[in-house]
C-alpha cells in the first residue's frame, strides 16, 4: 500500500505542477484580472497542501479511531440512507424529507462522480509522505481527489431534509461537517476537496429540495381543484 501511495504522490506532484502551470499561464496573459486569478489559484493550492500537512502532523489518537469509523460509515452514503430510513418511519413529513434526501444524494453523486471528478483529475494526497498515522488509514480510493464525494453527499442530504425537519437538520449538518473532516483526517482528501464537496452538495441539495417542493405544491393544487369538482358533480346528480 505504501508503494502505491508513493506512486500516487509522484503523479500527484505532476498534477500539482500542472495546476501551477495553469496559474502561471493565467498570470502570463497580461490581463490584471487574470494575473490576480493566477496568483489566487497558486496561493490557495499552497494553503490547501499546507493545511493537509499540518493536520497529518498533529497527533490526535483520541480522534483517530472515531474518524476512521465515521469515514467508513459514510461509504456509499450508508449513514445517510440509515437516517433516511429512520425518518421514513416518523410519518408523512419524515417520508417527504427522506425522499428529498435520498434524491439529493443520487443527483449529487452523479454530478460529482461522473462529472466534476473526471474534469478535475486531481490526484490523491501523499498520505505516507505527509506522515498520516497508520491508525487513521482507510482504503485510499482510486478516483480523483477533487471534490470529496463523501462531503458532497453529506451536505446534499443535510440540506435537502432541512425544509421538512429544520431542527434535525442542525444535527445532521454537524454530522456532515464531521464526515467531511474525517476524509481529511484519514488522509484521503485535501481540505479544499472537502470544502468544494460541501458547497456542491449544499447547492444540489437546495436545488432538489426546491424542485421537489414546487412539484408537491402543484400536485396539491391539482388535488384541491379536483375534489371540489367531484363534490359539485355529486350535488348536481342529487
Amino acid at each position: 500500500m505504501a508503494a502505491a501511495e508513493r506512486e500516487g504522490d509522484q503523479a500527484g506532484g505532476d498534477r500539482d505542477a500542472v495546476a501551477d502551470l495553469i496559474a502561471a499561464e493565467l498570470a502570463g496573459l497580461g490581463v490584471p484580472a487574470s494575473q490576480r486569478l493566477g496568483e489566487v489559484l497558486h496561493q490557495l493550492g499552497a494553503i490547501d497542501r499546507a493545511v493537509y500537512a499540518a493536520i497529518a502532523a498533529v497527533p490526535a489518537p483520541a480522534l483517530d479511531r472515531s474518524m476512521r469509523r465515521l469515514s467508513n460509515a459514510a461509504n456509499h452514503s450508508r449513514i445517510w440512507l440509515a437516517i433516511a430510513a429512520a425518518l421514513a418511519l416518523t410519518g408523512p413529513a419524515g417520508r417527504r424529507a427522506a425522499a428529498r434526501g435520498v434524491l439529493a444524494i443520487g443527483v449529487t453523486s452523479a454530478l460529482v462522480n461522473l462529472g466534476v471528478k473526471n474534469l478535475s483529475g486531481r490526484r490523491r494526497p501523499d498520505r505516507s509522505g505527509a506522515g498520516v498515522p497508520g491508525a487513521r488509514h482507510v482504503p485510499m480510493p482510486s478516483s480523483p481527489s477533487f471534490p470529496s464525494g463523501h462531503s458532497a453527499a453529506a451536505f446534499a442530504f443535510a440540506t435537502a431534509i432541512s425544509t421538512e425537519n429544520p431542527w434535525l437538520a442542525i444535527a445532521v449538518q454537524f454530522l456532515a461537517w464531521t464526515v467531511a473532516y474525517s476524509r481529511v483526517h484519514t488522509g484521503v482528501h485535501y481540505p479544499g476537496d472537502a470544502v468544494a464537496g460541501a458547497l456542491i452538495g449544499a447547492g444540489a441539495g437546495q436545488a432538489v429540495s426546491s424542485l421537489a417542493g414546487r412539484a408537491l405544491s402543484r400536485a396539491r393544487g391539482r388535488l384541491r381543484g379536483v375534489v371540489p369538482q367531484r363534490q359539485h358533480g355529486r350535488g348536481q346528480r342529487r
